[in-house]
């Protein structure tokens, strides 16, 4: 059967590829296979485990019982394969609350009791897959979950395969000024591209008061032309990105800790990303809000702590700490 999870208000079910073949849906058994032949059968298994069912329907909600569906393991030992599959059918390439998620749930199937490699496999063009993430059950603040290693960032619009965009000075660094952006509001005429595994564009505003709400991006007057801009086509215009980007907002807060709101790429307007959270606090280090070490990204949905690595001027590495319980 699908279980369902929460992590800090992403809801993704999790799947064996086996359960979907028993009911119906054609996946292959190779995740690799799975991964290249998804449009024959990832919107069937969406439509199949994606329903409303059971769960209850927030005023806000999107048109699915939660954020994804991840399809998974396709082996009974580590390394574990597993597909993100968005309500749109598409792929994601990484996703750092779906990661948790999936983690939580290996262990709860007694497949993880120590530190292993996930895999994620895309038919993406421009990033290598499958995606590994090494997963390390640890406690934080006295929360059991896990702290998901997602590499080197990467910063600058060709990280993410952005085109037609200025550049813009902000202090001694330079980022991006994405015009069709700043036309929606002139706040956010400062953006950072950062490339953790899967595409960002952070828009970094002064003031909080300039973060756009969940409830607004829910609007059509909104939701439509961050759509055009996130998506990649035929549903959005793929620009600036023409495999789309996730989008996300952030103000500096506290020290070593930013506010973040997030419209996902394949997805639209969300209370919470992992791996949105990692890219926001990779931009705010790269803009001299943050210092190396633990970073605090308060979303809607929950808080992320990020965790920065760096030497001199480059920032190494960046992990993530979730945990996910399920849903009943």
């Amino acid at each position: 059967m699908t279980l369902f999870y929460d992590a800090r208000g992403n809801i993704y079910g999790v799947v064996s590829p086996g359960y979907l073949r028993n009911r119906g849906v054609d996946v292959p058994e190779r995740a690799d296979l799975a991964a290249r032949t998804r449009k024959d059968w990832a919107s069937a298994a969406i439509a199949s485990e994606c329903g409303w069912g059971a769960l209850p329907r927030a005023a806000d909600a999107k048109a699915h019982r939660c954020d994804g569906l991840l399809v998974g393991p396709f082996q009974a030992a580590p390394p574990f394969d597993v597909l993100i599959v968005n309500t749109d059918g598409t792929l994601a390439e990484r996703s750092g609350n779906g990661l948790t998620i999936f983690s939580q749930a290996l262990t709860d199937q007694g497949l993880i009791t120590h530190g292993c490699e996930l895999r994620v496999h895309h038919d993406n063009a421009g990033t290598a897959s499958p995606l590994a993430t090494s997963v390390e059950p640890a406690v934080y603040e006295q929360r059991a979950g896990f702290w998901l290693a997602l590499g080197q960032p990467m910063f600058g619009p060709s990280a993410v395969g952005a085109c037609d965009v200025d550049p813009v000075a902000m202090g001694a660094r330079e980022f991006s000024h994405v015009a069709a952006l700043a036309v929606i509001n002139r706040q956010w005429a400062r953006s950072q591209f950062v490339r953790v595994g899967n595409p960002h564009c952070v828009t970094l505003v002064e003031h909080a008061s300039a973060l756009p709400d969940n409830q607004s991006m829910h609007h059509p007057s909104l939701f439509e032309p961050l759509q055009a801009i996130a998506f990649a086509p035929p549903v959005g215009r793929g620009q600036p990105c023409l495999a789309g980007v996730n989008l996300q907002w952030a103000a500096r807060s506290t020290r070593n800790q930013v506010i973040a709101r997030v419209f996902e790429r394949g997805e639209g307007p969300t209370a919470s990303s992992g791996t949105s959270a990692s890219a926001v606090a990779c931009a705010a280090w790269r803009a001299g809000w943050v210092e190396a070490g633990d970073v605090a990204v308060v979303m809607p949905g929950g808080t992320a702590p990020v965790r920065l690595q760096s030497e001199g001027e480059t920032l190494l590495s960046v992990s993530l700490f979730g945990a996910a319980r399920p849903q009943t």
